[in-house]
């Protein structure tokens, strides 16, 4: 790769999804992809059976804080995965958009929440492979 890709990862309330995608491409890319997570209606704080579930993996989110979807976000990354949110995001060309149909852990206990972070895993997984090989972007 020429320059480091980035990638966004969109959820509701960006307290689970997006929380557990952001932090395996960082865990598993290290500083070879610049990562972002943000919320179309964020809420106080992550999900703490997520947290839970990503100790499992030995991936810490216990300091990361939701943040709201911005504009500047979508503009600077290069791919733009939502999870759930609907239309909220703001589109613009040259941008590649997935939409990662998951279920959503909120209200979910540690058991139902980690088949949802092992698929996300998966899926990071893959868009490594992608974005290694240039095809994400």
């Amino acid at each position: 790769m020429a320059t480091k890709p980035s990638v966004l990862f969109v959820c509701i309330h960006n307290a689970g999804r997006s929380q557990m995608a952001a932090g395996y491409l960082n865990h598993l890319a290290g500083d070879d992809v610049e990562v972002r997570s943000a919320g179309s209606a964020p809420v106080d704080s992550v999900n703490p059976n997520v947290i839970e579930a990503m100790l499992e993996e030995g991936i810490d989110l216990r300091s990361q804080k939701p943040k709201v979807l911005t504009t500047e976000a979508v503009q600077l990354s290069d791919v733009v995965i939502t999870m759930g949110c609907g239309d909220v995001c703001p589109f613009f060309p040259g941008k590649r958009y997935l939409d990662w149909q998951l279920n959503d852990p909120a209200g979910q206990g540690i058991d139902a929440i980690r088949p949802i972070r092992d698929e996300i895993r998966q899926r990071i997984e893959g868009l490594i492979a992608e974005l290694k090989s240039g095809i994400a972007i």
